[in-house]
Formats: structure tokens, sequence, C-alpha cells
């Protein structure tokens, strides 16, 4: 597997000066719903003033990009269109380079994934009989009629090619955790028969990194996102740096738990995060010590242990030292509880 990351990074400088660009996922991380995370507004103003380029990157293909403009701002996040990446541009482009200029493209999905489509001079239809040279998936929202997953299926099922925006099981909401686009995808794939796989753009994949790149023009980038496998792991598939806050789907022993690719080179609570630098975690002894923390493995090899005191934040960064090196190229199976809980987690 290539290099793994053993320890978060330190920072001497504030992220939103060391960085140019912060490519910002949306749900979970700005918003949750209808509403902002909290700290959110305030932090992105701040580095957005401090001179730091803000990108919007979602793999959420239901909205298009004015609406997630119009979204943030109506949060206090001023955007404009340009400021925003979808997955449905993504997988726009995807499909454009190979099917014919002017094919048709079965839809499932929102209005977001129309735009896009259309922008690459793609026509969107509704039906398998309407002779498309692709179908597509994007998450569709909460009342996405059950036919349209039986109109891509009858499409796959005849060899159509099959595309997804993303394959994000879940997504975040203000009511919780609900169904994503990859639920979607496995009803057809499940439909047809098991063995169909569409072509993905979304987070992690390349296609979504490579649109990314060439909407923000980005030099020196910090994903800033809440999902291990999205996020953190498009930043590595990527090559560039990311900071993981703690505010949508992943919690603190997730992270601990976390394979090399999704190992982020920082860690915060919110999107405060950009306004700091980030503590030093450095080895002593057996262990790794970050703030008044010492994290280290139990005599017996089976659990994490944490002494002393402070914020629970370094705790946790202490403790992500000692939990990869320990793991090594491997996810770490060691118990995280009592250590998590003596950190205020």
């Amino acid at each position: 597997m290539g290099q793994w990351r053993s320890r978060p990074d330190a920072s001497t400088r504030v992220l939103s000066e060391a960085y140019d660009t912060a490519l910002l996922d949306l749900d979970g991380v700005v918003y949750s719903g209808p509403e902002a995370v909290p700290y959110a507004v305030e932090a992105l103003e701040a580095a957005r003033a401090g001179g730091m380029h803000l990108a919007y990157v979602t793999n959420n293909a239901l909205r298009t990009p004015e609406a997630v403009a119009a979204h943030l701002t109506e949060l206090g996040v001023p955007a404009s269109a340009g400021d925003v990446v979808t997955s449905a541009q993504a997988v726009a482009r995807l499909i454009a380079e190979q099917v014919p200029p002017g094919s048709r493209v079965l839809v499932v999905g929102g209005e977001g994934l129309r735009v896009a489509l259309r922008e690459r001079g793609l026509v969107p239809v509704e039906s398998a009989d309407d002779d498309p040279a692709a179908v597509v998936q994007g998450y569709g929202g909460p009342d996405l009629p059950w036919g349209r997953f039986a109109e891509a299926a009858y499409a796959v099922a005849r060899g159509v090619p099959w595309f997804a925006s993303n394959t994000d099981l879940t997504i975040p909401g203000a009511r919780g955790i609900g169904p994503g686009n990859g639920a979607a995808v496995e009803v057809v794939r499940i439909a047809t028969g098991g063995a169909a796989q569409p072509s993905v753009a979304g987070k992690p994949l390349p296609p979504m990194h490579r649109e990314t790149v060439l909407r923000t023009g980005a030099q020196r980038p910090l994903v800033v996102g809440d999902r291990l496998d999205t996020d953190i792991e498009g930043a590595f598939n990527g090559g560039v740096d990311s900071l993981l806050v703690l505010t949508g789907v992943t919690d603190p022993a997730a992270l601990l738990a976390a394979v090399p690719e999704h190992r982020p080179t920082y860690v915060d609570a919110d999107l405060r995060g950009l306004l700091t630098g980030q503590p030093e975690v450095a080895a002593e002894g057996p262990g790794f010590t970050c703030g008044g923390w010492s994290a280290s493995v139990s005599g017996g090899g089976d659990a994490l242990v944490l002494e002393g005191d402070g914020a629970p934040l370094d705790g946790l960064r202490a403790l992500c030292a000692a939990a990869w090196t320990r793991a090594g190229a491997e996810a770490c199976g060691l118990s995280a509880d009592k250590a998590l809980a003596r950190a205020g987690w």
C-alpha cells in the first residue's frame, strides 16, 4: 500500500495562510440540511478575509451550483456558482468524454445532474425507451420516484453504459443520517443481477479531483471534509493535504481505526481549525504526546491508553499517533473506548 501516515501533522502557520484554497465539502461541514454547522459562517468569513479562496466541493448532485451558492449566501456565506463544484459536473464531463456530442442520457437524479449534462452538450431523457447512450445516477432527494430506478435497471440490463455521480451510502441531514446515492446505485445493481458496476466520478475518485482543480485553479489546496472514505481518501488520491472536521459522519473511534488512505493531515473539531495552527504530536518514550496528554498502547497490546490532561482534541491527536503507528498499513483494531472517554469524547 504506499506510504502511510503515522500521526497528524503540525503546522506553525494558520492553515488559512498556509494554503491558498480550501476545497470544502458541504454536507456535515458547512451545513446540515437547511442550517449552518455551528461556527462555520464565522470561520469561513475570517478565512476569506485573510485571503484564502473558498471553493465548495460536494458529492451531492441534487442541486445546481447556482442553488448551492444561493443557499450558502442565505446562511451568511457569500458564494457564486463559480465557487461550487459538484459530482454532477464531474460525471457529466466523464460521460461527455465517452459518448458522441448530443447523446441522450437517461437521468436518475435531480436538476443539478440535468443542468450539468446540458453544460456538456448532452440531452437528459427520462425513459429507457428513449434510446439513451448512457445511464447516470445522482442523489435525487427523498422524494425520487421508485420508477426511476426501474428505468435505470431496464437500460443497464440492455448493456447501456452506466455512470454514477458518487457512491456515498449515506448523507447527513437535519434529522440524522439518511440513504445516499450509493444506496440508490445498489438498488439498480441488485435489480440487474449484481454483475454490472457503474463508472463513478465523485470523491474519492480522480474525476472529481480533476474537475475541482480545473474549476478552481488551486495551487496549494487543503481538502476540508467530514468523511474519511470520500473527502480524506480523495485528498490522499490527489496527493494533497486534508483537514478532518468532526461535525459530520466521522466520530473519534472511526478516526483511530482509519486505514492509511483515510488518515487526514490534520484533525479539528470544526471549521475554526482553518484559523489556527496545528499542535505537534511528538514521540516520547513508548508513546506520543500532544498538549498535556500522553497516549500509548497497553502492556497487553490490546488497548489504547491515555494519561494526563488537556484539551480533548489534543488527546485525540495523541491517540491517533499511537493507533496509526501500531497499525502501520492496516486498520487499528485496538480497544479505544476507555481512552476516548478519558479525553472527554
